[in-house]
This record gives C-alpha cells, structure tokens and sequence, in this order.
C-alpha cells in the first residue's frame, strides 16, 4: 500500500514521509505537492528508494536427443 504522511510543525515546517513506493518513483508522485508546498530544504532517501522491483520468469529450455543403437 503507497502511503504519503504529512506532519507540519508550528514553524510552518513539513516534514513528508513516503512508504510502499519501490524506487525513484516516489519523486515522481511527490513533485507536484512539493511545489506547491515550497522550498524542499532536505531529501533523505529510505530504503524503499534503493530498492528494485524483483521479476521472477521462468523459461525452461528442454532438449530431446535420440540415440542410434
């Protein structure tokens, strides 16, 4: 589950803190809030973002040979 969490301080600070996003991705979702919220004084990646996404496939090669006996 993505989940955004605000916590905005009396000194007008908001901290943003982002889960269930894999990757780089979270910059993507969080810009256009970002913006409007004003300057961005720090980022500190978590390590959701230094994640990757696993994909698991499974080919199987099979091979029939035939002896002449």
């Amino acid at each position: 589950m993505e989940t955004l969490e605000f916590v905005i301080y009396p000194d007008g600070r908001v901290q943003e803190k982002v889960t269930g996003i894999i990757g780089a991705s979270c910059a993507e979702v969080t810009a256009a809030i970002e913006a409007q919220l004003g300057q961005v004084l720090t980022h500190e990646p978590s390590s959701e973002y230094f994640a990757t996404k696993v994909q698991q496939s499974s080919v199987v090669n099979t091979q029939t040979t035939f002896s002449d006996w």
